[in-house]
């Protein structure tokens, strides 16, 4: 007899973990006392089946498990393995599979025998095994001459092929039943096994013990379909992307007395090796993979950013995500993930972890040229998680909020990066809007938002545009309510002032920098405050007549950031590189359309601002910016700090916001007339 899939996870959850009790089972797999029950009576009777003493349950909910059951199902090689192996529908599922792949002419009595289960049981294994291929776009098809097979593109039953050996091997005695399924013969994988060893050392790394496990058997299966005639056709790689790889060499000295391996058959095997995981290189260069390691170090920053965490031994981590990365890229660029996620999902406890890890993918993911998929993406979740778990960090501990903005994704990005700045202890998982909001999935503590909203969770009313008084008034009034206390300013220039009478400072913008990262990695830091001799300036004393044109039209969004950037250009304010920026990000950021026919294009102040400035470029006939916007006023935005443009940004904003004035500048007849309503909004 076999196992039920619930029944086979009670009892291999009793063999690794015996002290737990039926509450904790019924808890853990969302079962009634009754079905817990049910099952419990099939696992005795199946144990008796084999000759082995049932299992005893307390009335405390306790299990009393023989030592005998231990010992026979883990430990005993006199008893057949297939006498002890416990079959789940998944496993079965894979069984099929496996034969389908490696056998000829299959009948349902082939099955049947090697499953040990009745024809509609089968029957629906196959209905189970036909979903399961359908997702690599093959299919199980019968025939009265040929039996049961798969069918479609030899490529993606290359990839069906791999994944099932996987899975196969994981199984308890795996690979004495793989051998079993596919007539492999165990000197083949001993010779293939000393073949891979030479080509690690050639290759000067180490593959992960599952690799080396499972390669000698992936790779003979394959060679078993080519001798069949069941070869790749029509590759899409070229031979020249894989031909000069460490990859394609050992390869070669795999194959080296294998007769009739057509060259395109040579590349998959190449892929193969490529996409494989290790876990130690002796050379982690990017000469295979140029821009690999910026395009990590670019994630890693973005994540650091969105996390509110500093990483650790940078290099370290960058070392470990490139072992995991380079072959991540060739399964990702030649679409040889697996299609079905990792076995073990996400934890609750790195759920928001795993999202914030992947809002960071984008550098990655621009490199490769395609979105990184679940898959890969939960083992960098894992990786970095195990990080941060070293080095003492955890997000578990730090205040997770949301904002809510019914205003828009310009005004919500600006109100998402004053709180941020205002609680840089706090994690800030998403800016949404109320629809985003009241279908949001995600665990948080907090929210902000300017409007009362619906929510169980700590809400905190905060205008889109924070004042300065408001700014500390908010301040104080979270960390009251949620830590019980009011925190107090640590001014970074005292910290400076007495440092500096007690050493010598190489670099004091940089140390300026450290401390004031490091005060606000703290749960009790404040928030920096405004320097007073930082000075803000108004809307008009930016934009001035000087720096307003009009223009009939622009062809393109590009010429209208190069026309609207001439004042500034000119009186020296800003650099050509800062223009050549603008028009290079402009299609990553959609943010910079603050209103109706309005865009505010702007870079960083280390691309090429040397004064704080501001341009104005009005257009009778709007330009296109994206398929979305039609854009009649650009104002270009030069900052130099975080403070000096402040104000003048938000009356900038004000302006936007309010139709009647918005309008009257996009249709004004003169620089003067454009000027004087400027000038209306500059007032304090």
């Amino acid at each position: 007899m076999n196992l039920d899939a619930r029944s086979t996870k009670i009892l291999e959850e009793l063999m690794v973990n015996p002290s737990i009790t039926s509450k904790d089972i019924e808890k853990k797999y969302d079962l009634t006392r009754r079905k817990l029950g049910y099952s419990f009576d099939k696992i005795n009777d199946w144990l008796i089946s084999k000759n082995l003493p049932v299992i005893e349950r307390t009335r405390q909910g306790h299990f009393i498990i023989d030592q005998t059951i231990f010992t026979k199902l883990n430990n005993d090689h006199n008893v057949e393995p297939a006498d002890l192996d416990i079959f789940s529908e998944k496993q079965r599922v894979y069984t099929i599979i496996m034969m389908l792949l490696s056998n000829d002419e299959l009948s349902l009595f082939h099955f049947t025998s090697e499953l040990d289960v009745s024809k509609n049981t089968v029957l629906s294994d196959l209905k189970r095994a036909q979903d399961y291929v359908a997702a690599y776009d093959l299919t199980i098809r019968y025939s009265r001459r040929l039996g049961y097979l798969i069918e479609g593109k030899e490529f993606l039953i290359r990839k069906l092929l791999i994944h099932v050996t996987y899975k196969i091997l994981e199984m308890k005695n795996g690979a004495s039943r793989l051998r079993k399924l596919t007539t492999i013969n165990e000197d083949e994988i001993n010779e293939l096994t000393k073949r891979i060893t030479k080509v690690e050392n050639k290759l000067n790394l180490k593959f992960t013990d599952e690799k080396i496990d499972t390669m000698p058997y992936t790779l003979t299966l394959v060679l078993l379909r080519i001798k069949k005639g069941q070869k790749v056709s029509s590759f899409y790689i070229k031979y020249e992307e894989l031909s000069d790889t460490k990859e394609y060499l050992a390869t070669e000295e795999i194959l080296y007395d294998i007769k009739d391996i057509p060259m395109e058959e040579r590349l998959f095997i190449t892929l193969h090796l490529l996409t494989t995981n290790v876990y130690w290189s002796e050379y982690l260069t990017e000469e295979a993979i140029p821009n690999l390691v910026q395009a990590l170090d670019d994630m890693l920053r973005l994540f650091e950013k969105r996390a509110c965490i500093f990483l650790q031994d940078r290099e370290q981590l960058l070392n470990k995500l490139l072992l995991h990365v380079k072959p991540a890229y060739y399964r990702i660029k030649y679409q040889l993930t697996e299609i079905n996620h990792v076995q073990d999902s996400v934890s609750k406890e790195f759920l928001a972890l795993h999202h914030l890890v992947q809002k960071s993918t984008k550098p990655l993911a621009e490199l490769i040229g395609m979105k990184i998929p679940e898959s890969e993406t939960t083992y960098l979740t894992m990786l970095i998680g195990g990080w941060l778990t070293r080095q003492g960090d955890s997000l578990q501990e730090k205040v997770k909020a949301i904002v809510v903005c019914p205003k828009g994704v310009s005004v919500s990005r600006l109100m998402v990066s004053e709180l941020r700045e205002l609680f840089p202890e706090f994690v800030f998982l998403d800016s949404l809007s109320v629809r985003e909001f009241q279908a949001y999935t995600f665990d948080y503590d907090i929210v902000f938002s300017p409007i009362v909203l619906d929510t169980d969770k700590k809400l905190f009313i905060a205008t889109s545009f924070l004042e300065r008084e408001e700014k500390h008034r908010l301040r104080k009034q979270v960390m009251m309510e949620l830590h019980g206390y009011i925190p107090f300013d640590i001014n970074v220039n005292d910290l400076m002032a007495i440092v500096k009478n007690h050493a010598t400072v190489e670099d004091e913008q940089e140390l300026s920098k450290e401390l004031f990262r490091y005060i606000n990695r703290d749960d009790t830091a404040a928030v920096k405050k405004q320097q007073v001799d930082s000075p803000t300036i108004n809307l008009s004393e930016l934009i001035t007549p000087n720096t307003i044109t009009m223009k009939r039209s622009e062809t393109t969004w590009e010429a209208a950031i190069q026309t609207a950037s001439k004042p500034l250009i000119k009186s020296g304010c800003i650099k050509q590189d800062y223009v050549n920026a603008m028009i290079n990000n402009y299609d990553k950021d959609p943010y910079i359309v603050i209103g109706p026919n309005i865009a505010i294009p702007h870079a960083a102040p280390d691309e090429g601002v040397n004064e704080v400035s501001m341009s104005l470029l009005q257009l009778e006939e709007g330009v296109n910016f994206t398929e979305d916007y039609s854009i009649n006023l650009v104002v270009i935005i030069a900052a130099v700090d975080k403070q000096q443009h402040l104000k003048a940004l938000m009356q900038l904003m004000k302006l936007a916001g309010t139709e009647e004035d918005r309008n009257a500048v996009i249709h004004a007849s003169s620089v003067e007339e454009i000027y004087s309503i400027i000038k209306k909004y500059s007032l304090d």
